[in-house]
């Protein structure tokens, strides 16, 4: 009877839930995420099953995912951040579960998902690079290294997308590389024939390239390789290179914010300049676009001048 005095009052207020969706566990959440990732084929794979871990961790697997309310939430933020977890990394712990409900809501499983807490995460990077900076850890990199990153310098790419680039995607006839795919799913193309840095970097490796396989007989279908071989990462020789050039921790990440502030610089249209780069939403280009203190100082004395024809103009009147 007091099942049936429940359901019928969950019944008037319109918020009725079934057995079904009272089964519903964390586990059963967690198994939602990672079918979803893995039939998209999401790179990101290994980190979102690292945040379920902290999830499932706290909460249990086993828990009834009716039971994760707004208010467990909250107590689950508190307590990552007070054992010293980073609000970036709470923040995308929560997304992962976030995930969780959405699915099993868009299936039917469930009939909402809880109101989850809002971090305001302020982090963002501002590293770039002038060029001064840039050219002297190029003098430290070993030359397979010497080549991507220039290429990333100038391009804007991520790391992974100049990484996987073959030769069959750069037409040096019509001057262009294209991407097929992307972090954001879409294709892009790359024209660098007006690029002349570009163009002698990609002619350059394609020469060295050309030479290795007849030297070696042995085919290589990518553009930035070492020796031959795929490469894979390149972290530990840019650290070294950073260090020795007395720019210790700086990112291979903040090449990709250099050339969106130097297309800003060089006055290229934001929908072109977004294009280029492949960034998918203007929000998240304007955190790439770094204005600098010598941008400031240009600024500041362009209205210096502007000021110093006004008042001339009107000293002659």
């Amino acid at each position: 009877m007091r099942l049936l005095n429940k359901r019928l009052a969950e019944i008037g207020a319109g918020r009725l839930i079934g057995p079904d969706a009272e089964r519903v566990s964390l586990a059963d959440l967690q198994a939602f995420v990672l079918s979803d990732y893995r039939v998209n084929g999401r790179r990101s794979i290994d980190r979102v099953t690292v945040a379920w871990g902290h999830v499932v961790a706290y909460f249990g697997e086993r828990t009834r995912a009716l039971d994760v309310t707004a208010d467990r939430l909250t107590a689950y933020v508190e307590d990552r951040t007070a054992s010293g977890a980073a609000l970036a990394t709470i923040g995308q712990e929560l997304a992962a579960l976030r995930r969780g409900f959405s699915l099993a809501v868009r299936m039917g499983r469930l009939p909402q998902r809880p109101a989850f807490p809002v971090l305001h995460i302020a982090n963002a990077r501002q590293g770039f690079f002038e060029e001064g900076d840039f050219n002297a850890i190029l003098a430290h990199l070993p030359d397979y290294a010497v080549a991507v990153v220039t290429f990333l310098y100038h391009t804007g790419w991520r790391v992974r997308e100049a990484l996987g680039l073959t030769w069959d995607r750069v037409d040096f006839h019509a001057g262009i590389v294209r991407l097929d795919t992307s972090k954001n799913g879409r294709p892009r193309i790359f024209p660098f024939a007006e690029l002349q840095a570009v163009a002698s970097l990609l002619g350059e490796q394609r020469a060295r390239t050309s030479a290795l396989v007849g030297a070696t007989g042995e085919a290589i279908p990518w553009v930035f390789h070492r020796h031959g071989s795929r490469i894979k990462d390149f972290r530990y020789v840019w650290a070294q290179a950073c260090q020795q050039a007395g720019l210790s921790g700086r990112l291979v990440h903040d090449l990709r914010r250099t050339a969106v502030r130097n297309l800003e610089r060089a006055g290229v249209s934001r929908s072109v300049a977004m294009q280029l780069t492949g960034h998918l939403t203007e929000s998240v280009y304007r955190r790439y676009a770094i204005v600098s203190e010598a941008d400031l100082r240009e600024g500041t004395a362009k209205l210096h001048a502007l000021a110093s024809r006004t008042n001339t103009g009107q000293s002659e009147e």
